[in-house]
């Protein structure tokens, strides 16, 4: 007997850890927050650079989800006014395989609806 072509125990964990990383990865700005910071490592991240850069994100979208589960830091600089910094994380910085391979199937999206038929 042939055995079935998917262990339904493996698939539920399979299933489960890409719920996982949709509700931790998920919703319109944090994989580009999280490429923003990866891109830019060797400087200073402001919010009002981020801002300017990433067309459309305010502060609340500066996900608290993103420093709670370990990828991004905040830190609030003790300035005139107040400046909070961003910064991606060691642990942040394991999403960069995801965010490449995204990147280049965007890329390979958009060309192949951009042809015309």
């Amino acid at each position: 007997m042939k055995k079935p072509i998917s262990d339904p125990p493996a698939c539920s964990t399979n299933l489960l850890a890409m719920n996982d990383t949709l509700d931790i990865l998920g919703g319109k700005w944090k994989l580009l927050i999280l490429h923003y910071l990866i891109q830019r490592q060797d400087i200073s991240n402001t919010f009002k650079k981020m801002e300017r850069d990433i067309t459309g994100i305010s502060a609340k979208m500066l996900s608290k989800d993103l420093e709670a589960n370990k990828l991004v830091h905040r830190e609030v600089k003790d300035t005139k006014p107040v400046t909070v910094e961003y910064s991606i994380t060691k642990y942040g910085e394991s999403t960069k395989e995801i965010i490449n391979v995204l990147v280049d199937w965007g890329k390979l999206h958009r060309k192949e609806i951009m042809q015309e038929d």
